[in-house]
């Protein structure tokens, strides 16, 4: 039937903050879904916490409230908007969880409001883990054996009962796998199990028997209606049954089930699908098979878009919130066009003829002492996603995307190979374990042996194996002597040219990256580039979402406008997260209206600028030199734009300007000035403007003598890092010692600072555009917490609520004569450290900055379109008034958010190194607000206006 027309008005809840295990995954799901209902027409109302998000622009929804996601500020909502309807699928558990707590209390029928996408029932079913045991056992539905504890005593009892240790604990109602995980000796039993029972909201684990080394694998459905059923997508776990499917490298199709076990999968999904209540909207079914039999059993159903749908969106080309939407307001799937096609039926399952891989990205190192072991507790911060003819193409093109300094699944000299650790990497899943299989077949082992020990698909390793055999057969040849087909044989499977120059290099002396890119060119050995259709080519695809291979036709057509290339920011990492992808969707657009096309290149599958319909062409490609270098060549640019995609895409500006393709906005030489600690101090000198004393160090002795001029407290910063990484405050002597020969065995070719760290100061963190003439001031925050906890991690608040006005007049002085004299065109934050009326400057950024979408939320100003523009040439004077007056009337406080509840074992304490994962905004009105009071309690500070 057509979309309902007794409900106008929609509230939407969001899932607030980024947190581990509930990422930005669902605020893609939530603006796909805010854009699907205002396509219909409808109102939309949406609440989130969030401002890091373009969800929460105001573009996005009729009404924007950004308020704490609690059951209190929902009945307040719709108090003032009285919605019809309400949707609670798009924000991950905690939007399913305050409609529930509101559905207990008779909320929403006593309103007149209807929960549409699905059913509440429903969702008690899969949730309550007992529940969902009989339902399964109703329907015929195997499981693993288990049972629910209430208790200790009695998870003891049957844990005796399933045959004694290993076990597996599954909290009831948590997220992201919190609290659970295998058991596997007596001494750790008590505690994990206590720890299970606490985090539980209903207090209740469900002890279950070990299926540990079983095969994995995801549906992705969707049901409209009429109950027609769509299987989306199906991902394969590389690691076994023990990994959480979120810290799982994932493959797309399945590559190891059988076409009997397939339909037994696919099956028993729609079998539990159609069990669990009345509703239409999206679902998720997880499945655990015993390797060589067909045995199966049922993990879980959730029955809301989850973390997998942005993948399998992106994997297939099928917008599973987009669509999901449609079906929660009425319409049926055979009524919905496929987006990507535009003359294919929303019924068609998608087909793909190409292969997904998903890697997740951990950020340990931020966590000294972290426990590194993979558990079904999940620890990823993010994710990347590649696209490849092939699964070795798309495995070495997902750690290309990585951001940890690999060009490729190894074969780039960037370690040596250890046997011993080696073999003890590969006795427990960690991180690196594919990483760690390749090395274990260049040792010599076999594939049994790494089948036996790991439980990883023999299918998996062949591959893996395969790659090494390629890798063992150019290590012995040169660059003149390799035959085309061999070259053309290692770009099939993905190597980039820097892997392939230092396989040459083993035995003829140094190639270079360069030197295999023009060899390769001269032979005709150019990557083309594929469309994602969802339908294996079967139809023409309307829309321009491409990845690069080299195999085939040239599916992509340039066009004759001209073009402006937008690099994103590669997956979410703490200090680098989702607030650039909020920035690169406005930079696209300010593209757009300056007139050119706007080419996107991402490999986040989470985000919303990785989405088909919002830049003109989308390559899903790895932010890695080779590739991009590859998209500019054959689209040929007017520029590329580096100051919205973070660290990512500005390392990437020396090559740029090597190449010289123009970069727009500040010079690249400016950026990297900013950069050069020692340089940029010595900037600020001559300007007069003062900064803490300091000196730079490239040795451990030269780091000593430093300090030992300057005095201590002393700050410790490598140059080029983001987020704070490998920043440190030392008081002695001794500490300085190791925190530099740490910063060295990470960073070794980059210079470090060594700044006198300013007690009790007051940070200022400021975010400006300068047009080359005038400065444009986005917002002065001042931090809560004092100077020496790193700007992400602080509790800070626009306006200022205790700056003098004349340390406020110098800030201000300061921020202008830095742009004027830099030569900044486009974005500049500065930091700085405030001691009554002396200002300090700490560090100047220009590019985009967390901090752009809180300020552009806080006082609802485009901030990061103005400053696009301004790089593309526009001028300040040039925009209307009303985009540049803020509509802030009180404060705005940006709280962070920490994963500590992860990393039980790890010391809750801040410093100059980022550890939250994501951020909330509220609007005070005064100042005895508590979100004020808390954070001053913490540090017994007296707050006056």
């Amino acid at each position: 039937m057509p979309r309902r027309d007794d409900i106008h008005k929609i509230l939407i809840i969001g899932s607030g903050p980024i947190v581990i295990g509930q990422a930005c995954e669902f605020d893609y799901s939530g603006s796909q879904a805010c854009r699907s209902l205002m396509e219909d027409g409808y109102e939309v109302v949406l609440i989130n916490s969030n401002p890091a998000t373009i969800m929460t622009d105001p573009l996005m929804a009729d009404e924007v409230y950004l308020k704490p996601l609690t059951t209190d500020s929902i009945k307040e909502i719709v108090e003032k908007e009285s919605p019809d309807a309400v949707l609670p699928t798009m924000g991950g558990q905690t939007g399913l969880n305050l409609t529930r707590d509101l559905q207990q209390e008779n909320f929403w029928e006593e309103n007149g409001i209807e929960i549409i996408g699905v059913n509440i029932d429903a969702v008690e079913i899969t949730e309550d883990r007992q529940a969902f045991r009989d339902l399964m056992d109703e329907i015929d539905i195997p499981q693993c054996h288990s049972r629910i504890a209430d208790s200790l005593l009695e998870a003891k009892e049957i844990t005796e009962e399933l045959g004694g240790l290993p076990i597996v604990i599954r909290p009831s109602f948590t997220m992201g796998g919190d609290g659970g995980g295998i058991v596997w000796s007596e001494d750790e039993f008590e505690r994990k199990v206590l720890r299970g029972l606490e985090l539980s909201p209903v207090h209740q684990v469900l002890i279950e028997e070990s299926i540990f080394g079983w095969k994995e694998y995801e549906l992705e459905l969707l049901r409209d209606p009429n109950d027609t059923v769509v299987i989306v997508c199906t991902v394969e776990n590389i690691d076994p049954m023990g990994v959480h499917t979120g810290d799982s490298v994932t493959v797309a199709p399945s590559q190891t089930l059988t076409d009997k076990q397939f339909q037994m999968l696919r099956d028993a999904a729609i079998k539990m699908m159609n069990s669990i209540g009345e509703f239409a909207g999206g679902c998720n079914v997880q499945f655990a098979v015993e390797p060589g039999s067909d045995r199966f059993v049922a993990i879980e159903i959730n029955p809301r878009v989850s973390r997998s749908s942005a993948l399998a969106s992106k994997a297939t080309g099928y917008p599973i919130a987009k669509i999901a939407t449609k079906l929660a307001v009425g319409y049926d799937l055979h009524e919905l066009p496929n987006p990507i096609t535009g003359v294919s039926s929303a019924c068609f399952e998608p087909s793909i003829d190409y292969v997904i891989v998903k890697a997740p990205r951990f950020n340990f190192d931020k966590f000294p002492g972290v426990d590194e072991e993979l558990t079904t507790q999940m620890k990823a911060v993010g994710e990347v996603m590649s696209i490849g003819r092939n699964f070795p193409e798309a495995l070495n093109k997902a750690w290309q995307s990585l951001e940890i300094g690999r060009a490729g699944l190894g074969a780039d000299g960037y370690e040596e190979i250890d046997r011993k650790t080696v073999r003890e990497r590969l006795m427990k899943p960690y991180w690196d374990r594919l990483l760690n299989i390749r090395h274990a077949f260049k040792l010599g082992a076999s594939v049994e042996e790494i089948a036996d020990i790991t439980k990883v698909d023999p299918w998996f390793l062949q591959q893996i194996r395969y790659m090494v055999s390629l890798e063992n057969r150019t290590e012995g040849q040169s660059l003149d002597s390799i035959s085309k087909d061999d070259l053309y044989e290692l770009k099939q499977a993905g190597f980039s040219d820097t892997q392939i120059a230092w396989m040459l290099s083993q035995s003829n002396g140094p190639v270079s990256e360069y030197d295999v890119r023009e060899r390769r060119k001269e032979l005709g050995l150019k990557p083309v580039f594929k469309v994602v259709d969802t339908c294996a080519a079967e139809f023409p695809a309307e829309t321009p979402y491409f990845y690069s291979s080299y195999e085939g036709e040239n599916e992509s057509e340039v066009s004759d406008r001209k073009k402006v290339l937008i690099l994103g920011s590669g997956p979410n990492r703490i200090g680098q997260g989702i607030e650039f992808d909020y920035t690169c969707v406005h930079a696209v657009a300010a593209v757009q209206e300056m007139g050119y096309e706007a080419i996107m290149v991402n490999c986040n599958p989470e985000t919303v600028s990785t989405d088909f319909d919002i830049a003109d062409k989308l390559y899903f490609e790895p932010v890695y030199w080779e590739r991009v270098l590859d998209i500019i060549e054959y689209e040929q640019p007017e520029g590329v734009i580096l100051q919205v995609g973070g660290q990512t895409a500005l390392k990437l500006g020396k090559r740029f300007v090597e190449e010289g393709i123009k970069i727009f906005g500040t010079p690249f030489e400016k950026i990297n000035f900013a950069e050069d600690r020692g340089a940029f101090s010595d900037f600020l000198e001559r300007l007069d403007i003062p900064f803490p004393d300091y000196g730079t160090a490239r040795t451990v002795e030269g780091a000593l003598d430093v300090a030992r001029e300057i005095g201590y407290p002393v700050l410790i910063r490598p140059s080029y890092v983001l987020g704070g990484q490998g920043m440190r405050i030392a008081i002695k002597e001794e500490e300085l010692r190791g925190y530099t020969e740490s910063i060295l065995k990470t960073h070794p070719e980059n210079d470090f600072l060594i700044d006198r760290f300013l007690e009790d100061a007051v940070e200022v963190d400021v975010d400006a555009v300068y047009d080359g003439d005038q400065l444009h001031i986005a917002g002065i925050m001042q931090h809560i917490e004092p100077a020496g906890v790193h700007s992400g991690d602080s509790t800070a608040v626009i306006p200022t609520y205790s700056l003098s006005d004349t340390a406020l007049d110098k800030i201000k002085e300061y921020h202008e004569k830095i742009a004027s004299n830099m030569g900044i065109i486009g974005f500049l934050n500065v930091q700085y450290a405030v001691k009554g009326d002396q200002v300090y400057v700490l560090e100047a950024n220009p590019r985009s900055t967390r901090t752009i979408p809180f300020l552009a939320k806080a006082t609802q100003r485009p901030e990061a379109r103005i400053a696009v523009k301004v790089m593309l040439g526009a001028k300040l004077k040039d925009f209307p008034e009303e985009d540049l007056k803020s509509k802030l009337t009180k404060w705005a406080i940006k709280e962070p958010v920490f994963p500590f509840n992860k990393f039980p074992e790890v010391k809750k304490e801040l410093g100059p190194e980022m550890k939250s994962t994501g951020e909330t905004i509220y609007f005070a009105e005064d100042f005895n607000d508590e979100h004020f009071k808390k954070p001053y309690e913490f540090k017994n500070l007296y707050l006056s206006k």
